[in-house]
Parts: structure tokens; sequence; C-alpha cells
């Protein structure tokens, strides 16, 4: 092939065409509701660990604006974090961006998705990133930069819309220069559709090792952290075809569902006292080897110090558990990397493109059988959205959802 020749952008548009526009859709039920009504309830975040349930109106639809009735949200750390500290200093905000929905009312020029897939009324979406601040960055973009000046429903200051997050009864869309990506999803169920955000997390990661030519079948690969950043991070490198993967947490139970994921084998830190114990009980079980690979999934400080010692010379390491500032840690830049010459990624969100390619993975794992599902563990509906938020930081569970009678 001449590669001098290539259109890269029309082999990514015929790429996603293949994904989005050529399979049968299921074909999405009629809007549920026979009106809709004046005002809508939001839970919008007043104070430090507190939500209050209001009602506003519900502004009138616009030609590029879409309405959708949520049906689900997950509540994601980034929710937790704001619920505890307002890092963003966004109080008083709607939150809620890993939502899904149906499309109850939209603008006459709304036809298709942000892949091109035609949507109608009583389709089922999800929101991605909103680029208004930065246009460079689109569908066929090649990871030229990463999302980082990118905005994003449930994490928008408030305005007179008000209906700008997921923990609601409906949120606004808008349309024209607002930036706004949506997707059709109306092929996936409920679950998956809630679990799609966390897990372009994890596909954008897995991406992002590729990178480094050292993440392949038969690579023997360390996850550490198994919160549900942690399991999907399995689960995505299952359904790649990795089989050999250690999952390393101090939680029996959370260690049990990831062998369910599809991690062979796991450590538990709590078991061994020192770095050099944990270490040789990680290359014990990889049958005396160190790792090719390793995914660091906790945001914690000292599990990032401590995971280069579990990976061998001239292998690689994704660090994706740092959204948030979580502080320093220490390393020996002799011993840690140059020495063993590790190949180091960072990994921060997800692209437009990683979104599409989660919507397959999703598929695929519930074709090879790993209980997608079963990682939301608690749901509540949107009036106990304060226990909701609590649950998540008791850690008693996994993936908390916010769901709509």
């Amino acid at each position: 092939m001449d590669m001098n020749n290539v259109n890269i952008e029309e082999i990514v548009k015929q790429v996603l065409s293949g994904m989005t526009g050529n399979a049968p859709a299921q074909t999405a039920a009629p809007a549920a509701s026979t009106g809709i009504p004046k005002t809508a309830r939001v839970a919008v975040l007043t104070e430090k660990e507190h939500f209050d349930i209001k009602e506003y109106p519900i502004p009138p639809i616009g030609d590029d604006d879409i309405l959708v009735k949520v049906e689900g949200c997950g509540v994601c750390g980034t929710d937790a974090h704001e619920f505890k500290r307002d890092p963003f200093n966004l109080i008083p905000v709607a939150l809620g961006h890993e939502g899904t929905g149906e499309i109850v009312a939209m603008g006459k020029n709304v036809k298709v998705d942000t892949a091109g897939k035609p949507v109608k009324i009583g389709d089922k979406v999800v929101t991605c990133m909103i680029f208004k601040d930065d246009p460079e960055i689109t569908m066929f973009d090649l990871n030229k930069k990463n999302v980082g000046g990118a905005d994003v429903y449930g994490l928008l200051p408030d305005d007179d819309v008000h209906l700008n997050g997921w923990f609601s009864d409906y949120i606004f869309l808008r349309g024209g220069n607002f930036g706004t990506t949506f997707f059709n999803v109306s092929d996936l169920d409920l679950d998956s559709r809630i679990l799609i955000e966390p897990c372009a997390v994890l596909v954008h990661a897995v991406e992002r090792a590729k990178t480094t030519g050292i993440l392949r079948f038969n690579s023997r690969v360390v996850v550490q952290g198994c919160g549900p950043i942690g399991l999907i991070c399995i689960a995505v490198l299952r359904t790649m075809g990795v089989e050999h993967i250690c999952a390393v947490d101090g939680n029996e139970k959370r260690l049990e569902f990831a062998k369910k994921m599809g991690a062979d084998t796991s450590v538990n830190f709590m078991n061994y006292k020192g770095i050099e114990a944990l270490t040789e009980a990680v290359k014990e079980a990889q049958g005396g080897h160190l790792a090719d690979f390793a995914f660091q999934c906790t945001g914690n400080p000292k599990a990032h110090a401590n995971i280069y010692k579990f990976i061998r010379n001239g292998g690689g390491l994704c660090e994706l558990g740092f959204f948030i500032n979580g502080g320093d840690a220490t390393i020996n830049p002799h011993f840690d990397l140059c020495s063993k010459e590790i190949n180091l990624v960072g990994s921060w969100v997800y692209t437009l493109r990683d979104y599409v390619t989660t919507f397959d993975f999703l598929k695929r794992a519930k074709a090879i059988g790993l209980p997608m599902s079963e990682l939301i563990t608690d749901r509540f509906p949107l009036e106990q959205i304060n226990e909701a938020l609590q649950t998540n930081l008791a850690m008693t569970g996994l993936k908390i959802a916010v769901v709509n009678k």
C-alpha cells in the first residue's frame, strides 16, 4: 500500500461507519411519556455533602437542541470528590456525567448523532465531551492532543438552563455552537449504557498502553487497584485476549470479583509486609516472572511508587489513577525508570473515537460472559441522591447508580 496516497480521515470515517452505521440496531420504543411536563426535578449540590432536589422549567426546544428523559446515571469518583470537597469550585451545580436516557423532543435540525448515525424520538443516547473551547479535537483527530480543555454535562457551572446534569428527570442537550457530542446507543441495555463512560476511560488507557508496543496477547499484566476502574481494566484486557492478568488489591471480595472479570491470579497486599515481600508474591503469582505491563488504577501515591517493582526490565506502565491531584509519589529514577528502561504512559479520560469503540467492547464483554452488570451493586432513586453519594464514599459496593423510576 502506498501510504503517501492514503487519506487517514476517510479510513477513520469508513471504520466508524462500520461500527455505528451499517450494523442493524434495535428499533427504539416510542417515548414512554405521553407528554412533556413543564418542569423537571434536578439534584443540585447546594453545599458540600448535600444535594437539594429542585424543580426548574423545561426550556423551549431550539432547532438544534435535544431533550432527554433520564433513565439512569452512574456515580463517578469525580462526583464523589465534588460532593465531599468541591475541588472544582462549582457549587451550586447539577452533577452526573455517566448518564443515559431517551430522546423525547428534538429540534428540526437534529438528524444524526456525532458519529453520523440517524436519531429519532425514542432513541437511547449518551453524551460525551463538549468541545466548544477546542474545535481542533474532533472525531477524526488522531489523538494529537488529549481532551484536557473539554467540558462535560454534569460538571458545568449552573446557569439559567439548570438541566445540565444527568442526576435529574430530564437533561437539556444544547445544539449550535455549544459543542455538544452525543451518541445513539439504542442497541445497548440500560446497565451497559450506564457503564459506557467509565468503560471509555479504560478503553482509552489500553489504547495508550498499546502505543508502547509491549502489550500483546501473551503479555503478563498486573492491574493494581480493583475498584470499578481496575475491574473494568481487567475486563477490557480480557476481551482483547490477554489471559495472564494478576489483580492486586487489599480487599478479598474485590479480588474474587476480579477473577470473574478475567484475572487468572490475584495478590492481597494486606497479607505481605514491605514492598520486597509483596513483589515476590506478585512474581510468584505470575509463574516466577515480573510483569510485562502494569496498570496503576488506585489514585494512591504509595501504590504508584510500588508498582515499578512489579515490572520487568523493558516493561511498560500505564498510570491512570490520578484524575485529580492525589499528592506526590516518591520513586527512584535510576532503579525504577532508567536502569529498567520502563516505558511509561499516562492516561486521562478518553476521545470521541474511544467512546465508539466502547460500545463494541461492551457487546463483546457480554458475548464472552463477563458479568459487567454485576459491577452496579447499588441503585438509588433520584430522591435518595445524598444516600447514593455517601454509599460511594463508604466504598461498601462497587459501582453506584441513580436509576429513575
